[in-house]
């Protein structure tokens, strides 16, 4: 090997975002037990997404596990002239979510959480309204529920053609 290629990272075919870090701290006889949740999203901006949530006694730790379990739990998007091809309404949990295709060149009107998961599918018009609940780890899991759903939708509207 070149000396200089063990220097070289391999590049990845996913872009990861953090979304949140929240600290927790415990009290214990021996004094406080601090530790990290970290919320992360992959995606390949070619219809590929996966949510991760990860926690450990550092930051750098919880988000790489939060990374890792992204990456296994990918889903498959389907996009269409970069939105998605048809509205879905759903409700998980507190989190009520409404997802709409927008037209070429509206870009991405959505909350910040619901933002970073779409965009990281490759999403590039889309119109999102996040009702109920502010917490973001609610609202992330919503819209990949709502992703897969209109991803099965497609599957079975695709299967009725043939």
């Amino acid at each position: 090997m070149n000396p200089a290629q063990q220097f070289i990272q391999p590049v990845s075919e996913f872009t990861e975002s953090v979304i949140q870090v929240n600290r927790t701290s415990k009290k214990t006889t021996g004094g406080n037990k601090i530790g990290f949740a970290v919320l992360a999203v992959v995606g390949n901006k070619q219809g590929k997404v996966g949510v991760g949530h990860g926690k450990a006694g550092d930051v750098a730790s919880a988000i790489r596990k939060a990374v890792s379990g992204a990456k296994k739990h990918l889903i498959e998007v389907p996009v269409s002239n970069g939105t998605i091809p048809f509205g879905i309404t759903l409700k998980r949990g507190a989190a009520k979510l409404i997802l709409k295709p927008a037209p070429k060149g509206s870009g991405i009107i959505a909350g910040g959480a619901v933002r970073s998961v779409v965009a990281a599918a490759g999403i590039e018009n889309i119109s999102s309204k996040i009702l109920g609940t502010g917490n973001k780890l609610s609202n992330v899991y919503a819209t990949l529920e709502a992703l897969e759903q209109i991803s099965a939708m497609e599957k079975k509207f695709s299967a009725r053609k043939k």
